[in-house]
């Protein structure tokens, strides 16, 4: 029952509302309210300060400078096997596997169409029947910049305009189609091994997305498909920044079928680090 009322209580909530207030006080600078909001999130959730660039809070001119902190110059290794796909963030598998006539599963009893999630065409989609995915939810206490998993070219980004339902676990199990609802940035990035689609999916309370070759995306809030220019650098290195969420949100990756393995031990809820090997090239 108390699912339910949560689950109604996400329907009914003026999510774009609520993100653009969460986006003004992200940026408050009056420091000894900053300070206390980012010493509250830090023990509430546990963050690891030790690894951050730099552990004083004076150091932060608002909480969305400490909500996307650098990290301190190898804490996260890379897996540098030419073979190896790496982790492009840190946070926690939330589903994993075969993409199965072209669709994606996304918790039991609920999945989603390759098609509806990258808002394209049939053709587009098709490119990666029988491939692999991978979806990776970020938490509040998690690292918040996106790397590349491998070594690649950003050839297009489309912004695809949608709600902002929760992403967490107990939301995945009860909203149908989830992260084919929320809003978000696919970008399709062109590898050794094919054509690889790096989808950002917002969430409530993220009150932005931005990449290293956009800049700034959201807000303000689409309401159509909409290709965004690519204005930044677009060839990338393994482990090269890809972008921020400023808050938490999910990764999914989208691989072409017989160019990778995922790892064995490759499952729902597994903890994952930024520079991990996830999966294998097999071309």
């Amino acid at each position: 029952m108390k699912t339910k009322i949560y689950t109604f209580i996400q329907y009914i909530l003026p999510h774009k509302l609520l993100s653009r207030l969460v986006n003004y006080l992200m940026r408050v600078k009056v420091k000894w309210l900053k300070n206390f909001i980012i010493k509250r999130i830090a023990k509430s959730y546990k963050v690891n300060m030790d690894e951050a660039y730099s552990s004083n809070l004076d150091d932060y001119p608002d909480f969305n400078s400490f909500f996307t902190r650098q990290l301190k110059p190898g804490v996260r290794p890379l897996d540098n096997a030419t073979d190896a796909i790496i982790s492009p963030v840190d946070g926690a598998v939330s589903q994993c596997g075969d993409i199965n006539q072209g669709r994606i599963f996304q918790a039991k009893g609920f999945d989603f169409s390759v098609e509806e999630l990258l808002a394209c065409d049939k053709k587009t989609a098709d490119y990666y029947q029988d491939g692999k995915f991978a979806t990776i939810y970020l938490s509040p206490k998690d690292y918040h910049r996106m790397h590349a998993p491998v070594d690649c070219t950003v050839t297009k980004t489309v912004h695809v305009p949608g709600r902002l339902f929760s992403v967490a676990k107990w939301t995945a199990e009860n909203i149908p189609r989830l992260f084919a609802r929320n809003e978000r940035l696919v970008c399709y990035m062109d590898t050794e091994f094919g054509q690889v689609a790096y989808i950002l999916v917002g969430a409530i309370m993220v009150s932005s997305m931005e990449t290293v070759f956009n800049g700034l995306v959201t807000p303000p809030y689409a309401k159509q498909v909409t290709d965004v220019p690519l204005i930044g650098n677009t060839k990338l290195k393994k482990g090269d920044e890809v972008g921020r969420f400023n808050m938490g949100s999910t990764v999914i990756l989208l691989f072409p079928p017989g160019s990778t393995a995922l790892e064995n031990n490759l499952v729902g809820n597994k903890v994952v680090k930024l520079g991990e090997k996830i999966a294998t090239i097999l071309q």
